[in-house]
């Protein structure tokens, strides 16, 4: 199959017109392949030649313009158009196309709770191949009118309202102009709860295995709709732009959720079947705002090319965070993102696959190279750099740019250029200079406190030292110690202003117990504190005052594990010493999650693991004692979780098992059934009847999720080999099936028993990869790859592989990144 170049696309873009897509899909021939019949007007600009995508089956028959083309001409995925002359053309391809278990093109998906199926689209970047022919890049907009034959009982969604004809065909209206990777299907029998809006039709979907939980939160839901609809409409001049707005919740879905026009598909995980915290809840809202801020950023504008990603998805996680802040009873949602979404963006900007957020076209060559680019540069690395122009420009002008930019693109594509020129037209700052500084370039800069004593004026001063590149504006925390409880909190005394480079000291008054740089987090750097305030950040930092500055600091301390500059062990003491006091569930669940997944399980020697382990269950253990009393159910439950996660003895967690509870609560639901069989098979202390009597209980997709980690965590040759086979020695697994098996597989309490299969992980993921797509790929490289072999002759094969073995580059880049990641560790340990 040929990826599309970028050079090509332009020769395009340049000689075609797409007027128009008239698309008929069967989805009643088997459960193998369905029918699609695709019509294409368009025009040619001049007498040419070119090509259409797609990839069927069978190629049923071809014609252009009424004259039959030879269906055996179709190359790989590209049908050539040859001796088009200049005018319009009409061209009529009919198609067998086969359905995806991989999450990609069409996918199908039976439930094993009620037996029924279910099928939608996912068509990002060129897998609308795999459903329709196309011309099949961002700027060969097209309106696109859908008709769709279903089974009997099914409902069929789709970018505009539909209908049910006569026939039983499902009419859908026609699209304004959209990109072909913006189209989207589901269909099945959903269960449904509509309303209107503003005269708008919203609806949210799932299956019906789903539905007392859909509904248990339908009016959480759709008040978060209602409530960001409204925002946005409040922010931007343009309306919003498509005739529906419905929210489908998929089976087997891969990416967090798809920005597909009036038809949004999210992870069907956001249908809650267990008890989950309010920062769970915070995340699914924050979901829904950043889907809906694509209606404007990507759907209505659109880029050109794939090198400007970041003009979707900085733009969309930004709008989702600020949005849930200003619009919904989420106030705290920053605090959440300097946690978990930050965090991401710099592990990503350090590794050598970094690339800047609007990285140089040239750089983007083609969709393949494309694909590597959605990951924590264009999503936190984007929004943190938004965050910051935003500091530094002022809402107001930030926003009017942005309406001059919809206003000048709307239903068409843009790029940096057009929308750096947009937001110059709205100020005199000096916006080109910013982009280049921090859009064009990669790395973290790294701010650090200077604190010295003038010894005429009295006074203390700061300098920033800053290494980096780029422009911060920032605020300075200067936080004193309450002498009223002895110390163990912190006041905020003053917050500065500064602007990093500096361009003089900036005086501070007496010298505070803590100076925190970019407090309030507003800009993106790694932030070093001075000795006398690591001190008091050691002994008082649960006493700071505000969450979002804990996690400036939970983060710097978090940096510096990384970068070898403190102790693992360091980072366990103070979470020891702060987690128990600490309220913000974020934070608690932040860094638990790093403590256990990074510290413990890598950046440790494997000798320092029991005790690491022992540290978090003593500190669990206190959170629970803690939370007795009922008032904190969402802070007990990530105690609980993490409890079970780190348990080294099968006792305690195994007797909550037989009682179904935790003494005082909660109860054991679906999800700490599975969590609890989990480590007790990793421990050893269950066994296949059980994991069957367990999944006999809970068959959902869910269940046999959990039952697949169960069995491939189990300490058992056999079981090994069972799990490895069933992942790479056939296809019959599905992407949420293989990544289940793979969480399951490797355990670090069962370093000699895997031992054998780190080598064999590089030959087979190249097979699996080579053989099963890209989602696949990614999912190997991801879950599949042996994280916790943290020695040089892991590092060793894994080079060798990237040499020596063709990796396919979705797996290529997984790989880089494990294998950075890997290499780090060793540093970190060997320090």
């Amino acid at each position: 199959m040929s990826v599309l170049t970028r050079d090509e696309a332009q020769t395009r873009a340049k000689l075609l017109d797409v007027h128009g897509y008239t698309i008929d899909l069967d989805l009643t021939t088997g459960d193998d392949t369905f029918d699609s019949r695709t019509v294409i007007r368009f025009t040619a600009r001049t007498d040419t030649d070119t090509f259409v995508e797609l990839k069927p089956a069978e190629l049923r028959s071809v014609t252009l313009d009424g004259d039959a083309l030879d269906p055996a001409a179709l190359d790989g995925n590209r049908l050539p158009l040859k001796d088009l002359t200049a005018g319009e053309h009409e061209l009529r391809i009919d198609a067998a196309m086969r359905y995806s278990r991989t999450g990609e093109g069409m996918h199908r998906f039976t439930d094993p709770t009620d037996g029924e199926t279910y099928v939608y689209t996912q068509l990002f970047m060129d897998d609308v191949q795999r459903v329709f022919a196309a011309f099949d890049q961002p700027d060969l907009k097209s309106v696109f009118t859908l008709t769709v034959r279903a089974p009997e009982g099914w409902h069929v969604l789709a970018n505009g309202v539909t209908t049910r004809q006569e026939d039983g065909r499902w009419q859908a209206a026609p699209t304004p102009p959209i990109s072909t990777y913006l189209v989207a299907v589901a269909a099945g029998p959903w269960h449904s709860v509509t309303t209107e809006h503003r005269g708008l039709p919203f609806g949210i979907h799932c299956r019906r295995s789903l539905a007392e939980h859909l509904d248990a939160d339908a009016d959480e839901l759709l008040e978060i709709t209602r409530q960001c609809y409204d925002r946005y409409h409040e922010k931007f001049d343009e309306p919003y732009p498509f005739d529906s707005y419905d929210q489908a919740f998929v089976p087997e879905f891969n990416a967090g959720a798809m920005e597909n026009p009036g038809l949004v598909t999210f992870r069907d995980e956001f249908v809650y079947r267990s008890a989950v915290t309010d920062t769970e809840r915070q995340t699914r809202a924050m979901v829904i705002a950043h889907e809906m801020a694509h209606m404007w950023f990507g759907d209505l504008v659109t880029l050109r090319w794939w090198d400007d990603i970041w003009l979707n998805e900085s733009f969309a996680e930004y709008m989702g965070y600020q949005t849930l802040t200003e619009a919904t009873r989420f106030t705290d949602t920053w605090t959440d993102f300097g946690v978990v979404r930050k965090g991401w963006g710099y592990d990503a900007d350090q590794r050598p696959s970094t690339h800047p957020v609007a990285p140089d076209p040239q750089a983007v060559p083609d969709t393949a190279s494309a694909m590597l680019n959605f990951d924590g540069i264009s999503y936190a690395k984007g929004a943190s750099a938004l965050r910051q122009l935003v500091t530094w420009l002022g809402e107001k002008d930030f926003l009017a740019g942005i309406n001059t930019h919809f206003a000048r693109h709307k239903f068409a594509n843009a790029t940096l250029a057009d929308f750096i020129d947009s937001l110059a037209s709205t100020t005199d700052r000096d916006v080109h200079a910013w982009a280049e500084a921090w859009l064009r370039t990669t790395g973290v800069d790294t701010i650090e406190a200077e604190v010295a004593h003038g010894a005429e004026s009295g006074t203390w001063t700061l300098d920033i030292r800053h290494t980096g590149s780029r422009p911060h504006r920032i605020a300075v925390g200067l936080y004193d110690l309450d002498v009223a409880d002895e110390g163990r909190h912190l006041v905020l005394r003053e917050r500065l202003d500064a602007d990093v480079p500096q361009s003089g000291t900036l005086p501070i008054g007496k010298r505070p117990a803590l100076l925190v740089l970019n407090d309030g987090d507003l800009t993106y750097a790694k932030v070093r504190f001075d000795a006398e305030s690591f001190d008091t950040i050691r002994t008082s930092l649960s006493g700071l005052p505000e969450a979002l500055t804990r996690a400036v600091v939970w983060n710097a301390l978090r940096d510096a594990v990384r970068d070898g500059e403190l102790p693992a062990a360091a980072y366990l003491e103070t979470a020891r010493a702060h987690l128990p006091h600490e309220t913000d569930l974020a934070l608690v669940q932040g860094v638990l999650a790093f403590a256990a997944g990074q510290v413990a399980d890598r950046y440790l020697a494997p000798d320092e693991r029991p005790a690491a382990l022992a540290t978090l269950t003593s500190l669990c253990r206190d959170l629970i004692r803690r939370t007795e009393d009922g008032d904190h159910p969402g802070l007990r439950l990530i105690a609980v979780r993490h409890f079970i996660d780190v348990a080294a003895h099968p006792d305690t967690i195994a007797a909550w098992l037989a009682e179904g509870t935790v003494p005082g609560g909660p109860e054991l639901d679906p999800e700490l059934r599975w969590r609890v069989l989990g480590r007790l098979a990793v421990l050893g202390a269950t066994d296949e009847a059980t994991i069957a009597a367990e999944l006999d209980r809970d068959p959902s997709a869910t269940g046999q999720e959990g039952a697949a980690r169960c069995r491939a965590a189990l300490p058992d040759a056999d079981a090994k080999e069972k799990a490895w086979a069933s992942m790479f020695g056939g296809d019959d697994l599905s992407n949420y099936l293989f990544t289940a098996t793979a969480r399951g597989f490797w355990q670090p309490e069962q370093a000699d028993l895997v031992g054998p299969y780190v080598a064999r992980f590089y030959e087979d993921a190249l097979a699996l990869a080579a053989r099963r797509g890209p989602a696949m790929a990614e999912a190997a490289g991801r879950w599949a790859f042996p994280v916790h072999a943290v020695d040089a002759e892991t590092l060793r094969l894994g080079e060798s592989c990237l040499s020596d073995g063709e990796p396919t580059p979705a797996l290529r880049r997984k790989l880089v990144d494990q294998l950075d990641d890997l290499a780090r560790a060793l540093r970190v340990r060997q320090r």
